[in-house]
């Protein structure tokens, strides 16, 4: 008899966002993207300069925002509201570092979304970013708040050459702060960094696992115009991973995070505009499908080799 997956209703055989959204709100909830004009630290030469390798903000070159932050929101809400009129709408600050400025503008930015009835705020940043006095700002804003940390990986070696900023040690500083403070934390892992190997990833996977994050997004690295992964690819010094490889890679992760570990994304949304390869990526409903196709031949679900120790 198949596996059943005890945090489903539909079928899945891993945590999706939907089931927590339904489960924690009682209603659909969507995302208004925002950006605040934070910046990054690992750009503009406090810990480092350039950025990660595929990231195209690694020129150092920002805009602020045309909208205030409180108008983006607005616009953001109305636009779901369209086709969901009784969703939630939580604030999700995603562009940059959104805790790399001082407590005083971070308390001006957020109290914008507050202002606009959302349900909750996300927060993207890095772990570098996150201290016990933001921590605590984030904390007392009167509102579910979720921090997404950056991980990417677990393995310094390969840290070091993505020009990441931080090892893991500060990634553990960081997450660790995040939930002393009470907040819901999400980790960001990408697959298919140069120089490692599958069993590099699986690794990444365990080693967050036992660290029991709230949610998890697992991304495929896309390689960006404008970057310096460009570049390596460009000279045939990076091969991004094909699509079976990704499935297959990405069921296994599945399997080493604990079950109440919210899968909040299982690949990326590449910009067609600008995305260099792989191109596969751009048909995100082939490789879900692939993913889900994949957990049914092997009777995969999320937590299966989940090990506490």
């Amino acid at each position: 008899m198949p596996q059943k997956f005890q945090y489903s209703d539909d079928g899945s055989r891993y945590h999706t966002l939907k089931y927590h959204n339904m489960r924690i709100w009682g209603r659909p909830v969507y995302k208004a993207v925002v950006d605040a004009g934070f910046t990054c630290p690992n750009i503009d030469g406090s810990c480092g300069s350039g950025g990660c390798i595929y990231c195209s903000g690694g020129s150092g070159y920002f805009t602020a925002p045309a909208l205030s932050v409180r108008e983006q929101i607005l616009r953001e809400s109305a636009r779901i509201r369209v086709s969901h009129p009784d969703a939630g709408v939580i604030a999700y600050f995603q562009a940059h570092t959104n805790t790399y400025g001082s407590p005083e503008r971070l308390r001006e930015v957020y109290s914008q979304a507050l202002e606009c009835g959302v349900c909750g705020i996300s927060c993207a940043t890095r772990a570098d970013c996150i201290d016990g006095e933001r921590a605590e700002l984030l904390a007392s804003l009167g509102v579910p708040v979720t921090v997404e940390l950056g991980l990417q990986t677990a393995h310094d070696s390969t840290a070091e050459y993505i020009n990441r900023g931080h090892d893991f040690a500060r990634f553990l500083e960081g997450f660790r702060t995040a939930r002393e403070y009470g907040l819901r934390v999400c980790v960001h892992i990408i697959n298919g960094l140069p120089g490692e190997t599958p069993e590099m990833m699986l690794q990444t996977a365990e080693i967050l696992g036992k660290l029991r994050p709230d949610g998890v997004k697992i991304h495929l690295l896309h390689v960006i115009e404008g970057t310096a992964l460009a570049q390596l690819w460009r000279g045939g010094d990076y091969a991004p991973m094909d699509m079976q490889d990704y499935i297959d890679v990405t069921v296994r992760q599945l399997e080493l995070l604990p079950a109440e570990t919210v899968i909040e994304r299982l690949t990326g949304d590449g910009d067609r505009n600008t995305l260099l390869a792989p191109l596969w990526s751009l048909d995100k409903r082939a490789v879900l499908g692939g993913i889900m196709k994949r957990q049914k031949q092997l009777d995969s679900i999320q937590g299966a080799r989940f090990r506490e120790d």
